[in-house]
């Protein structure tokens, strides 16, 4: 599972960029992701949508609350402020349980300053 955050028109692109380098440094294949995953009110963004497209999965999505209540080693107060939880992609990764092979990490923006998207890798438990 693939959980992913995003600031508001973050790009396709830039999801897809960071996702892949998540997946190689996991040593997952992308043929192995189930989901992209995120909070519910991230669900219809462009990018996330597209990004999942490309991959050939589905974008799941859970509340603000659900994440809220999932352990993870990396909470935020900036993110909870800014979107109801203390974690977006290490929560949703993690939400259907799972260990996580990778925390969260975030995209460069063109400018090598800070990007708009996280993102954290879970393996699911058989």
């Amino acid at each position: 599972m693939v959980g992913v955050g995003a600031r508001s028109g973050a790009p396709a692109v830039e999801v897809l960029a960071l996702v892949g380098a998540v997946l190689a440094e996991a040593g997952v294949p992308p043929d192995r992701v189930r989901a992209l995953a995120t909070v519910t009110a991230k669900g219809r963004e462009p990018g996330l949508l597209r990004a999942a497209e490309a991959l050939g999965v589905p974008l799941e999505t859970y509340a603000a609350e659900h994440l809220a209540a999932v352990p993870v080693p990396h909470p935020s107060a900036r993110v909870r402020a800014a979107a109801g939880t203390p974690s977006v992609a290490e929560a949703a990764a993690l939400a259907g349980g799972g260990v996580l092979l990778v925390p969260k990490r975030a995209s460069r923006g063109p400018d090598g300053g800070p990007g708009r998207v996280t993102c954290a890798v879970a393996a699911q438990a058989d």
